[in-house]
């Protein structure tokens, strides 16, 4: 009889736990429930947005000798962030390389990709663009005396390029008799190229123009080729809200001229009048 009862008393116990987990399923959010969360708002409840930009691509996104992330791409960024947040102090700015851009996103490292991003048929398979606010092309930098004029001269040469970016894909699907030298940052690009370790470097022309202008000596020989792609936002592909949400604010932050002040404020004092904002900006009428 004794051990009948603590039979039954099991039996209630397994039973009841059992109708106890089941109510709680029906009542209390899953994990997987609360991951349903908008983006944006999950942003709001942590009360900053983190967004990766470059630490070596001035004047787009750089470091300055306080530790500070400052450039082009930055200053969309606070944007960005005080139009989301209220606050553009709530932006934590990540560092990113070229190669590693999209995959700082999908491991959710940074909500936001600034890092002077091109629209790619690839990289639309991985990640979201948003709407763009910078065009850009190709171009090729090499020394004076010794410039690159015309692709067909870099055959049998070695063409300096950062790997994942553009410039790297260009020339392995369509020249592949070029040497590539490749690497991970553009400090190393640049400094192999001033070492004479290669005979020419490929990057965003709108780069190099302002790279020039820093470094005499150098001229950008080839200043436009491949497609006229352009520049935007990324997110992941989970994040449609925010996408939708940077959609509306690119074109917000063009009408009320914050990306023509952002380009007085970090590019204008580099190009000149060697280049204007309509050939670097997208404008939304």
């Amino acid at each position: 009889m004794k051990k009948t009862f603590k039979n039954l008393t099991a039996l209630f116990a397994t039973a009841t736990l059992a109708l106890g987990l089941t109510a709680c399923g029906d009542n209390t959010p899953s994990k997987e429930a609360s991951q349903t969360a908008s983006t944006i708002e999950q942003l709001k409840q942590a009360g900053k947005i983190r967004i990766g930009v470059f630490s070596d691509k001035p004047p787009f996104g750089y470091v300055d000798a306080q530790g500070k992330s400052q450039g082009f791409d930055v200053e969309i960024g606070k944007a960005i962030t005080k139009d989301l947040l209220g606050d553009e102090n709530k932006a934590e700015f990540v560092l990113v390389d070229a190669a590693n851009r999209a995959e700082y996103l999908l491991s959710k490292k940074v909500d936001i990709i600034l890092a002077n991003f091109t629209v790619t048929a690839a990289r639309k398979e991985v990640v979201d663009f948003a709407n763009p606010y910078m065009k850009v092309a190709l171009g090729v930098v090499s020394k004076n005396g010794e410039v690159i004029t015309d692709l067909e001269q870099l055959k049998d040469k070695t063409l300096i390029v950062d790997k994942g970016t553009t410039a790297d894909i260009f020339f392995t699907k369509n020249y592949p008799n070029i040497k590539l030298l490749k690497f991970e940052q553009n400090t190393e690009t640049f400094e192999v190229l001033r070492d004479g370790r290669g005979d020419a470097l490929s990057n965003d022309n709108t780069f190099l123009f302002a790279w020039v202008k820093q470094n005499p000596g150098y001229t950008v020989g080839v200043k436009s080729f491949g497609d006229q792609d352009v520049i935007a936002p990324a997110v992941r592909k989970d994040a449609a809200d925010l996408l939708n949400w940077l959609n509306a604010e690119i074109e917000k932050l063009s009408k009320e001229g914050v990306l023509k002040q952002a380009y007085q404020k970090t590019l204008l004092p580099v190009y000149g009048d060697s280049v204007t904002e309509n050939d670097i900006l997208v404008e939304y009428k």
